[in-house]
């Protein structure tokens, strides 16, 4: 009797250090990222995107062996923040206008899974496989890269971090390869909505953030889409459009400098604090 009294004992403690090990963090907010080549992120690092409050951290979502991080880690948000060799994004600045502003207990992480060019018809559930084989030779090794199915892929890495905090937002920038598409707004919505589904999450809850492709004030070849990218709250309630006017572009005029990357991410950052109940409180 005793011996059995020990090892239900044993199988209780188990069981609560299991739990323990993995407890999720109510202070640790988790944003997911997702879409094209300006959130995937396109600008040159400069020094001054190299130093990041440790309590800004990204999940990186594959190996990255030359960068000392293996998928499935958090480390501190340090770019890139997409995959090995991309570059600045909106969420190196949603990330860190958040911490600034934010307590000093609560965290934040970030999930980017994007890949440059494609149309948002890549993240819808289940049609991968329709769409690589209408994708260029070039996009195929990035979506490879995230074992053939971004969607599935982003799911699983936040599935993951959901062990370890809480999902407050979905961070969306897409639409350059989807100009004019007046059902771009629809397949938005059956993305977002999945991702809830999956990962049972409430609308209420976590909000979607999508920001204007370049704007027409620095001669954006896709500024037309922004008209589009508006009138998604109408679509998905709890969804909010983040402004590009004014954001620097690069001399294609479909991706933005780095420090139109910096400014775009801060409002993203302004967006979701003002969601949050919390004011900025000191200057980017």
């Amino acid at each position: 009797m005793k011996k059995i009294r020990l090892q239900m004992l044993v199988i209780i403690c188990l069981f609560f250090y299991s739990v323990t090990a993995f407890a999720q963090d109510k202070n640790f907010y988790i944003f997911l990222c997702f879409g094209q080549s300006n959130m995937e992120g396109n600008a040159k690092i400069q020094p001054q995107d190299t130093t990041v409050d440790s309590r800004f951290q990204v999940f990186e979502t594959v190996d990255c062996p030359a960068l000392g991080r293996k998928k499935g880690n958090w480390y501190p948000a340090v770019p890139p923040l997409c995959r090995c060799n991309t570059g600045l994004t909106p969420a190196d600045y949603f990330g860190r206008t958040l911490v600034a502003n934010l307590p000093e207990k609560i965290k934040i992480g970030v999930i980017n899974v994007s890949v440059a060019g494609c149309k948002i018809e890549l993240f819808e559930k289940g049609k991968n496989k329709t769409y690589i084989p209408t994708a260029p030779p070039w996009m195929v090794g990035m979506i490879k890269e995230y074992d053939g199915d971004p969607y599935e892929h982003l799911m699983e890495m936040a599935k993951l971090a959901q062990k370890y905090g809480v999902i407050k937002g979905v961070l969306l920038h897409q639409g350059e390869s989807n100009t004019n598409d007046t059902l771009w707004t629809q397949k938005v919505k059956g993305i977002y909505g999945n991702l809830l589904k999956d990962l049972n999450l409430k609308s209420k809850k976590v909000p979607l953030l999508a920001g204007e492709v370049v704007n027409a004030d620095q001669s954006g070849i896709c500024a037309s889409m922004n008209k589009i990218i508006a009138t998604l709250p109408g679509v998905i309630p709890n969804s909010y459009v983040i402004p590009s006017a004014g954001c620097p572009a690069g001399a294609d005029k479909l991706h933005f400098t780095a420090e139109g990357y910096r400014m775009l991410g801060k409002r993203y950052g302004e967006q979701m604090l003002t969601l949050l109940g919390y004011k900025i409180k000191t200057e980017q």
